[in-house]
């Protein structure tokens, strides 16, 4: 079966172009979002609605590609959102498409605290993790 199948695409023209993606989305661990809410606390944001976590995919690191995140409140026209475990993540349209399906986890570990990403689209990573290629 063909993974982009799924996809649902509402193409609207106006002044710009809006893309509405359903059915595939990015995921959200319970230890991450339990971490997502502490950042956000101690961020003084929790309570303002207006904030998301950003997560974008960015050229670097070992293997290529790296991921990134922040909190943000500023939506861009060709943005992506999505709601998982009452965590709000946007992401751009370029950076989504390396990111269909993806889980976004945290460790408390030995060998690797932090967030990570199980990401079902990567061919390789590399050894520390931090980045990846498709």
């Amino acid at each position: 079966m063909c993974k982009w199948r799924a996809f649902i695409f509402t193409f609207t023209h106006s002044s710009n172009y809006k893309f509405k993606i359903s059915s595939i989305m990015i995921f959200v661990s319970e230890k991450a979002k339990e971490k997502v809410r502490r950042l956000m606390e101690d961020a003084a944001i929790a309570d303002k609605p207006d904030y998301f976590l950003r997560v974008s995919v960015v050229s670097g690191g070992c293997s290529g590609l790296s991921y990134k995140m922040d909190f943000d409140n500023v939506k861009k026209p060709m943005d992506q959102e999505f709601e998982d475990k009452g965590v709000k993540v946007v992401t751009d349209l370029k950076s989504f498409l390396y990111l269909v399906n993806t889980t976004l986890d945290f460790s408390e570990g030995l060998n690797g605290k932090g967030f990570y990403f199980n990401n079902p689209n990567a061919s390789r990573s590399c050894a520390c993790g931090e980045s990846f290629a498709v």
